[in-house]
């Protein structure tokens, strides 16, 4: 049986259960980011949430915090530990604009070195091991440092058959992400372009999935990018066209404003109490297509050793 890689270990496949693929528990993003509410920095208030995924029966955590990002593979075991959810950390690049010096001076070999590292010896000198690759891109541009790191990834992809997950600003470049793994041979089911509600375009969904690749719907709740109205009906043509095993939700909570355990929301309830609910409801959506994209996906998706 395959594994995923988790903070606290290997974890057989038929234990991953209910998963959301793309979340924020603790990361002290870089200077540059201004606005401070990116910043998670209360370990009482994180756990707190991901107690919540817990009661209402998460058992899977993206952490999709990232190298440039201020990640901390140490908090996110320890929240594990406490609440009996599997996080799992990620490796690799948000867009450039976080990129400190090293990553702009380094060889595409030098990077892929440091993210086979962390995935299959550990993080910051720990043992703990990243479960994920992440490569990005900026708004309606691949800047070359950009470029060079997603190459960077696709390396380590190879060497380890670490999942790869893509950071779109509002859902642009999520292709041209696809084309750079696609020129290393890439298997494209192996690849998560997030963000993608974030352009809720169903035609540009449905060109994501054309290429294999699984289409990231992270948005939910935050009305201020789209009504959850519209998210569904992006949802319900990916199921009409066949690709509902394509499909990977979350929440991407990436803000102490959206999250309870910070005073915040929706927070990590939401989905399973608020979203699945209305897909079921006004989208039509089964049990089984609820499961097929909650369980099935990511496991499919995350057990890659």
């Amino acid at each position: 049986m395959k594994k995923m890689r988790a903070v606290t270990g290997d974890v057989d496949a038929d234990k991953i259960g209910f998963t959301y693929t793309h979340e924020h528990l603790y990361c002290i993003p870089p200077a540059q980011q201004k606005d401070r509410d990116f910043e998670l920095s209360d370990y009482d208030c994180s756990v707190y949430e991901l107690g919540e995924f817990a009661a209402v029966g998460g058992r899977t955590l993206v952490e999709g915090s990232c190298i440039d990002y201020g990640r901390n593979p140490e908090m996110y075991r320890r929240m594990s530990l406490q609440t009996g959810v599997n996080v799992v950390c990620t490796t690799g690049f948000n867009k450039y604009w976080y990129y400190q010096e090293w990553i702009k001076e380094a060889t595409i070999e030098d990077l892929a070195a440091y993210l086979i590292r962390d995935i299959t010896v550990g993080c910051y000198g720990t043992d703990i091991k990243a479960g994920q690759i992440k490569a990005g891109g900026s708004y309606n541009v691949l800047h070359p440092d950009e470029v060079k790191t997603a190459r960077a990834c696709a390396l380590a992809h190879l060497e380890t058959g670490a999942p790869l997950w893509c950071h779109t600003e509002f859902g642009t470049m999520g292709v041209e992400l696809l084309e750079v793994f696609e020129s290393y041979g890439i298997d494209t089911s192996k690849i998560v372009i997030g963000h993608s509600d974030r352009n809720c375009d169903p035609y540009y969904h449905l060109q994501l999935a054309d290429k294999g690749a699984y289409v990231g719907f992270d948005g939910c709740g935050k009305i201020k990018y789209y009504t959850d109205e519209q998210r569904i009906r992006a949802l319900v043509s990916l199921k009409e066209h066949g690709f509902t095993n394509q499909i990977m939700i979350s929440g991407d909570m990436g803000r102490a404003s959206y999250l309870k355990g910070y005073g915040g929301g929706p927070g990590f309830r939401y989905i399973k109490e608020k979203f699945i609910p209305r897909m079921m409801d006004e989208g039509g959506f089964t049990q089984d297509e609820i499961n097929q994209i909650f369980i099935v996906n990511p496991r499919d998706w995350l057990a890659q050793f």
